[in-house]
């Protein structure tokens, strides 16, 4: 299970046509991610990596190549097969925390089993506290979003992300909207769940959050340029401790 390949692309060209002018997002990207690996994908606006991130969230499908998650051709799949596949076996985080404003910490945690008729209405429940539990919210279950701090919501979307067991966890700058010592806080349960085994792919601008991870990916002009193991890896909980207790705003980059 070790080195078995959660992710493989290969070849992948994704080309945006605007009358007789083509703008290639990506040129020829090949990747493959291994189960418990911890991806940060880097570089600058309009280098290619959110587009590529939107693919392999199988929330776009590039112009042409080759993309499978945990052995399933996702460029084969019809809409309804591609959509169980997202609910099912990648967790979404994203910058916004994406939970709904009139929906408790539980509720929000809970949604996408409602599309899984595995599990009656206690099992859902029941997996939802646990996810909470698990990122440090088990006495804000009944809280509504109002009343979290953005560091407890983004706790609250990591949550959700878990609740179907997924194969991989796909980040978008979650630590965007984040002071330092939230984000710290969030990459601690990013790499305590990566020490579990869980797979994470993460899109971050912030070379220190980039440390945090095993593994850094460098895009440029639609390309990877560099693929390398973190040899000075940062622990988030090292971090913490370097920081004083007062620090809440986020820091001018």
């Amino acid at each position: 299970m070790e080195n078995k390949n959660i992710i493989v692309v290969k070849n992948l060209w994704k080309v945006y046509r605007t009358g007789d002018i083509e703008m290639n997002a990506l040129r020829d990207v090949s990747l493959e991610i291994q189960h418990g690996d911890f991806v940060a994908i880097m570089g600058a606006s309009g280098s290619g990596k959110s587009t590529f991130m939107n693919i392999l969230g199988c929330l776009d499908y590039p112009t042409r190549g080759e993309y499978s998650i945990d052995g399933e051709n996702a460029l084969k799949l019809d809409r309804n097969k591609l959509a169980e596949l997202r609910n099912l076996k990648i967790g979404f985080i994203f910058q916004s925390f994406n939970i709904l404003a009139r929906t408790s910490a539980m509720e929000n945690v809970e949604l996408p089993l409602l599309y899984n008729n595995r599990f009656n209405s206690k099992e859902r429940k029941d997996k939802a506290v646990k996810a909470l539990q698990s990122v440090g919210l088990g006495e804000r279950i009944n809280s509504m979003p109002n009343q979290l701090s953005g560091g407890q919501q983004q706790r609250v979307a990591i949550a959700r992300s878990l609740i179907n067991d997924p194969v991989v966890i796909m980040a978008d700058e979650p630590t965007g909207n984040l002071d330092t010592r939230t984000s710290y806080e969030i990459m601690d349960i990013f790499q305590a769940l990566n020490d579990k085994g869980i797979t994470i792919v993460m899109v971050t601008h912030e070379s220190d959050i980039a440390q945090c991870a095993k593994r850094n990916v460098l895009f440029r002009d639609g390309q990877i340029i560099e693929n390398k193991i973190v040899q000075e890896r940062k622990f988030a909980k090292e971090e913490l401790k370097k920081l004083p207790l007062f620090q809440s705003e986020k820091e001018v980059k």
